[in-house]
């Protein structure tokens, strides 16, 4: 078909579900996957691009995001939505769709934030905490990397936990903390002094000997508000300590959870890339025909479209495997791992394609190039994951 038949009929409109996946949704889950839709494609994408680049936080957006009603969409009670992870795994994708700050915004609070509280808290806890976070009257932060402590948080937290009565008196920093310059509450892990264990503390951002300040000057997810968390002194409630948090196990319990959630977001930021370059493709016209006609443009559509489509497949069953209970960490990791690479290539692939057009945030492209950067190496490295995939399949441990 040449380029003359397509004048008098319309061209496919991007769409970066080749497979359909979002149709295995039951009807009242796919409602709320296209309210989200909607929602990025209306009110975030027209104005998202003027707030990465002041490194500011849309908060005006807030009170039309609670209406969503997604805080904490894959908790059962304590006034969350208790729908299944497939589903989080979806909004997390139509999220980092369009922008992976809003993303990893709403990721640190229901994911890492409520889903601490959520597997590691209380039942009082739950009650406490989990409603007014379900409705986003408190929104929520998770304080493990510290500024020399990353990958080796099992084992090396430099951020102690003292415990004094009914009190414990937390000392140190955490840094890159999403929410954090502007949240309410704080999921501080820090290491007990008296057991040498990981020890888990939600800590109300306004308590004295909790300061914090805004890390400047990022080049990927200008959008999220990340913060230098440093504590002195800081003094925090025996009932605020994470009743079932006692080792790096049960924070690793969380992570679980939440490696998924970006494997899904990964895919979502690869999926808007695409879909950028697709609809340029179409428009941008060299030698008098549009670029999409011609073999090396459809070529590169064609790999994006195949990193894209294979990572879909394997998030939906990953979320199948944790709906289902049997999700281990190794699963979680694989999926993390993989799909980070093959954003990056999609989205390299995307800028690409647009030439020198691919480095202004007017075609967007560029700053799903950036973000992705971000996404690549939070929630555990490649490296990291690859360790623990290989030892479940080797039966042995290659970490030092």
């Amino acid at each position: 078909m040449t380029t003359h038949d397509h004048a008098s009929r319309p061209l496919p409109e991007a769409d970066g579900d080749f497979y359909q996946l979002a149709r295995t949704l039951p009807d009242d889950e796919n409602e709320i996957r296209l309210r989200v839709r909607a929602f990025m494609e209306k009110e975030v994408q027209p104005i998202i691009n003027e707030f990465w680049m002041r490194d500011e936080f849309p908060f005006e957006l807030l009170p039309k995001f609670k209406a969503l009603g997604i805080a904490g969409l894959p908790f059962q009670g304590y006034g969350c939505p208790g729908k299944s992870t497939t589903l989080m795994g979806f909004v997390m994708m139509e999220l980092a769709r369009v922008d992976a700050s809003i993303s990893t915004f709403f990721g640190v609070h229901t994911g890492l934030a409520m889903g601490s509280i959520a597997i590691c808290g209380s039942d009082e806890q739950k009650r406490t905490w989990l409603p007014p976070m379900a409705a986003l009257d408190k929104i929520g932060s998770f304080g493990l990397t510290e500024p020399l402590v990353g990958s080796g948080a099992s084992g090396g937290l430099l951020t102690s936990a003292r415990r004094d009565g009914d009190t414990w008196i937390l000392n140190g920093q955490k840094k890159w903390i999403g929410n954090a310059t502007w949240g309410d509450v704080t999921v501080i892990w820090a290491r007990d002094v008296a057991d040498n264990q990981v020890k888990g503390f939600i800590v109300e951002n306004r308590t004295p000997g909790f300061h914090v300040d805004k890390i400047q000057h990022k080049m990927a997810l200008r959008v999220v508000q990340n913060g230098l968390i440093t504590m002195t002194d800081c003094r925090v409630s025996e009932a605020n300590r994470l009743q079932n948090a006692n080792s790096f196990k049960d924070t690793a319990q969380v992570l679980k959870m939440t490696r998924a959630a970006v494997a899904w977001e990964s895919v979502g930021c690869a999926t808007g890339a695409y879909e950028h370059a697709v609809r340029y493709a179409q428009e941008r016209q060299q030698f008098g025909r549009p670029i999409a006609s011609f073999q090396l443009v459809q070529d590169l559509l064609f790999r994006m479209l195949c990193n894209i489509t294979s990572t879909q497949a394997l998030c939906h069953r990953l979320s199948q495997m944790q709906d289902a209970g049997i999700m281990q960490d190794e699963h979680a990791s694989l999926a993390k791992g993989l799909c980070t690479v093959r954003m990056r290539e999609t989205v390299g692939w995307a800028r690409e394609l647009l030439g020198a057009n691919g480095i202004l945030l007017d075609h967007h492209v560029g700053r799903f190039v950036a973000d992705a950067e971000a996404l690549y190496s939070y929630e555990g490295t490649r490296e990291m994951n690859a360790l623990i995939v290989g030892r479940a399949i080797t039966g042995f441990s290659a970490f030092v």
